[in-house]
């Protein structure tokens, strides 16, 4: 049928313009696909999202957090050579090694009936009765009686050397022990003294030939000297084992 023919009885529409739409003909036809819908949405379903199993949930976390993990670590930096720690001032350990094809002169720390001299200063006192307590001990120790040691009180370090100096003169000691403190203050004051006390007492040594024995602690605080009030100790056995070093050499000397 040509669109100039009509039913009869039929009215003719007028044809819609070119910008409006047939509003009869979309119902039309939205009409028809849902009343009858073709045999190839019969059997349509809308897609659905099987639940995945648990090892593929656990899978799908571990590269989400690695994912998660490369995003939030920064990139390496590049590395810095560390620069060395400083080393702590101490002894060095270790026994002195002598071939057994020469001849080996040693003392050791002995008592006996050497008598020993101490020439303590009063000054920094609290650590100086340390120093002295450590000594008296050790000299107990090492069988020196009491009668045999004899203390010399000098108002400070700087003081050590003469007094060392006078008991050595005496020839009553075999060795002589020095004890005292100072420590660091605001001004050079701590130069003076400490470098006078160790060379004063080493030229009483020299020039008496009686071994004196530097037990002077050079510290910068108190509380460093304080934990080092065994030294009063070791200046005991250092004194005893020069001292029993020279009473060989002196029986060596007379053979």
């Amino acid at each position: 049928m040509s669109a100039s023919e009509f039913w009869p009885g039929e009215q003719r529409k007028a044809a819609p313009a070119a910008d409006e739409v047939d509003e009869a003909a979309v119902e039309d036809v939205v009409g028809a696909a849902v009343s009858e819908p073709s045999e190839d949405t019969e059997d349509f379903e809308e897609p659905g999202f099987d639940e995945p199993d648990e090892e593929e949930a656990e899978d799908d976390e571990a590269d989400e957090a690695d994912e998660d993990d490369a995003e939030e670590e920064p990139e390496d930096d590049p590395v810095e050579e560390a620069e060395p720690l400083l080393r702590l001032a101490g002894h060095a350990p270790g026994d002195l090694n002598v071939p057994d094809d020469v001849a080996v002169l040693e003392g050791a720390p002995m008592g006996g009936r050497r008598g020993v001299g101490i020439v303590a200063a009063r000054f920094n006192g609290d650590v100086t009765n340390r120093l002295l307590e450590s000594a008296l001990d050790e000299l107990e120790r090492a069988g020196v009686a009491r009668e045999l040691v004899t203390v010399m009180a000098v108002p400070g370090a700087f003081e050590l050397p003469l007094g060392a100096m006078a008991l050595a003169k005496t020839r009553r000691y075999s060795a002589i022990v020095a004890l005292g403190c100072v420590i660091r203050g605001e001004t050079a004051h701590f130069d003076y003294v400490a470098g006078e006390a160790a060379s004063g007492l080493q030229l009483a040594a020299l020039e008496t030939g009686v071994p004196v024995a530097f037990g002077v602690l050079t510290v910068d605080t108190l509380e460093q000297a304080i934990a080092r009030a065994d030294k009063g100790a070791e200046a005991v056995r250092t004194a005893l084992e020069m001292a029993d070093l020279f009473a060989q050499l002196r029986a060596q000397a007379k053979a």
